[in-house]
C-alpha cells in the first residue's frame, strides 16, 4: 500500500502502525492497565498517554515545525502554524477498557487558509484489531487499505442504518433532549440506528457504505476531522447542521449524496428545542 501514499500520508501511516504495536499489547491485558476519570463516562488510560506521544514523536520527527492538536495534550506549536496535526490517540477509550475491538487512531493534517481558517488536507483512521486503515487525501479519493471507497447509493429512508453517539452522563441536559427528539422522529422511518462508540469509525463506516449516515452533537475536532475528508472524498457529505464547519460548531452529518438533507433536516428539528 506504501507506493500509494504521498510523502504526508506515509508519515502518517508509519506513525500510526507504530502506536498501534503499543496499544495492541495493552488491549491484551487491559485489565493491567490504569484509568482515570476526566468527567463522568470520560476515561483516560495510559494507553492513550502513551500512544498520543508516540505518535506525537513520530510525526514531529518526519514534520519538525508543524503545530499539534491532540485529544490528552491540546494545542502545541506556532500560533502562525502552516500545517498543523490533529490527533486522536484512542478513540473508543471506553470500547478499549471493556475489551471490545472498537477503537481507533486517528490523524488530520490541516493547512491554514489565507484568511485565517484552515481546510484538512490529509485523514488517516486506523483500527488495529481489525487492521483497516482509512485514508483519503484532498482531492484524490478514499481508501480503505488498498480498496477505493465509496459511500452508499441507498436512497430510501426505508433502508438505511445511521450511526450517532449516545449522549453519557456529562452532557447537558438540552442536547439529550436535541437527541432524544432527533431519535423518536428518525426511527419510525428507518431501518436502524447503531451505536458503537467510535465517532472516526462511524465516519468511516459511512464513507464504506456500511452506514449510510452518522450524526452527533458536542463532537471535538480530534474525533472528526480525518473522517470528515474520508467521508467526503467517498462521494458523501460532511457537514454542520446548518453552514458552520463541524470542526468550529462541535456538531455533525455526514451521509451519502441522497439521504444527507434529511438526516441534516431531522438533526436541526431536533436541535431547535433545545432550552
Amino acid at each position: 500500500m506504501a507506493f500509494r501514499l504521498s510523502p504526508h500520508l506515509t508519515v502518517m501511516a508509519n506513525a500510526a502502525q507504530k502506536a498501534s504495536k503499543r496499544l495492541l499489547r495493552d488491549f491484551a491485558e487491559v485489565e493491567q492497565l490504569q484509568v482515570s476519570v476526566k468527567g463522568p463516562s470520560d476515561f483516560v488510560s495510559q494507553a492513550d498517554l502513551r500512544a498520543e506521544q508516540t505518535l506525537k514523536e513520530e510525526l514531529n520527527r518526519a514534520r519538525p515545525g508543524y503545530a499539534f492538536l491532540m485529544e490528552e495534550g491540546g494545542a502545541s506549536g506556532s500560533e502562525n502554524w502552516t500545517w498543523r496535526w490533529v490527533v486522536d490517540p484512542l478513540d473508543g477509550t471506553t470500547n478499549f477498557l471493556h475489551g471490545m475491538p472498537h477503537w481507533a487512531i486517528s490523524i488530520a493534517l490541516e493547512r491554514r487558509l489565507p484568511d485565517g481558517g484552515s481546510e484538512v488536507q490529509a485523514g488517516l483512521i486506523y483500527a488495529p484489531a481489525a487492521d483497516e486503515m482509512y485514508w483519503a487525501e484532498k482531492g484524490t479519493g478514499a481508501f480503505v487499505n488498498e480498496r477505493r471507497l465509496r459511500v452508499s447509493a441507498r436512497r430510501d429512508m426505508s433502508e438505511a442504518v445511521f450511526a450517532t453517539g449516545i449522549p453519557f452522563g456529562a452532557v447537558s441536559a438540552p442536547r439529550r433532549n436535541a437527541f432524544s427528539r432527533t431519535l423518536a422522529a428518525l426511527m419510525p422511518q428507518i431501518a436502524g440506528i447503531r451505536r458503537f462508540g467510535a465517532a472516526a469509525l462511524d465516519l468511516a463506516w459511512v464513507a464504506q457504505g456500511r452506514f449510510e449516515g452518522y450524526w452527533e452533537l458536542g463532537i471535538k475536532p480530534w474525533d472528526i476531522a480525518a473522517g470528515m475528508l474520508i467521508v467526503r472524498e467517498a462521494g458523501g457529505f460532511a457537514t454542520d447542521v446548518g453552514d458552520g464547519d463541524p470542526r468550529e460548531t462541535s456538531n455533525i452529518v455526514a451521509a451519502n449524496p441522497h439521504l444527507h438533507a434529511k438526516l441534516r433536516t431531522a438533526v436541526a428539528e431536533g436541535m431547535q428545542t433545545q432550552r
